[in-house]
């Protein structure tokens, strides 16, 4: 009894380490967690994509996506899982953890880098460190053209204006053979430079609000 306590306190202290959530937050994340598993060890695409208040979301596929990717799992490798387990989904909820009072300037520069690169990889897709305009075309189509008062091709020249801008702005004058290769990770830093959003990259739907991270209907 006593030894088994001794790994179950030490497993969330490990959790605790790894995510930077607390003992609470882990306990309240793990209830939602089985909720969509059913009580299972493991969750599937399946079980986040009943959620309905996923449903609508524009970039839904995405989310999702990252979910499973191992890239998400701080993992040095490329490629997606078909299910995961707790510790796997809270690594992926960790990304979307405010910064707290405790943390010192240069805490808050890493977790900010940490949530650019998570952002990074849900639109660079096949993973080659490049987001190309085919990607950002998809990202930008999802977005506009699912609003309901744009079509497809007028979201499709504005994904490639917006490319171009973007080619402008990091690489300078291109010739007319040229052809930007697309958004490197160092432009993505460079494009949202000023955009405060270590506070802002919060996750409700999945009933849970990472500001607290507390579980059930009044977080939503």
């Amino acid at each position: 009894m006593g030894a088994s306590q001794t790994r179950s306190e030490q497993t969330n202290q490990d959790l605790v380490d790894k995510t930077g959530f607390s003992p609470e937050q882990i306990k309240n994340l793990h209830k939602r967690f089985q909720q969509l598993s059913g009580n299972e060890d493991t969750i599937s695409r399946e079980n986040l994509d009943s959620i309905p208040a996923l449903a609508n979301n524009p970039i839904r596929k995405q989310i999702i996506e990252a979910f499973f990717d191992k890239r998400s799992q701080c993992q040095n490798e490329v490629g997606s899982v078909q299910e995961i387990g707790f510790e796997q989904f809270l690594m992926v909820m960790s990304h979307f953890r405010p910064p707290t009072l405790k943390m010192t300037e240069e805490d808050k520069l890493v977790m900010r880098r940490e949530k650019l690169r998570f952002l990074f990889n849900m639109h660079d897709t096949d993973g080659d460190g490049t987001i190309t305009l085919d990607e950002y075309r998809k990202v930008v189509e999802e977005l506009l053209s699912k609003s309901g008062t744009i079509g497809q091709e007028a979201a499709r020249a504005i994904a490639d204006a917006a490319m171009l801008e973007v080619a402008s702005t990091n690489v300078g004058h291109m010739e007319p053979d040229e052809v930007y290769e697309g958004i490197t990770f160092q432009h993505f830093e460079q494009i949202l430079q000023g955009l405060e959003m270590e506070s802002r990259m919060h996750i409700r739907f999945l009933d849970v609000d990472t500001t607290t991270v507390r579980c059930g209907k009044g977080t939503s």
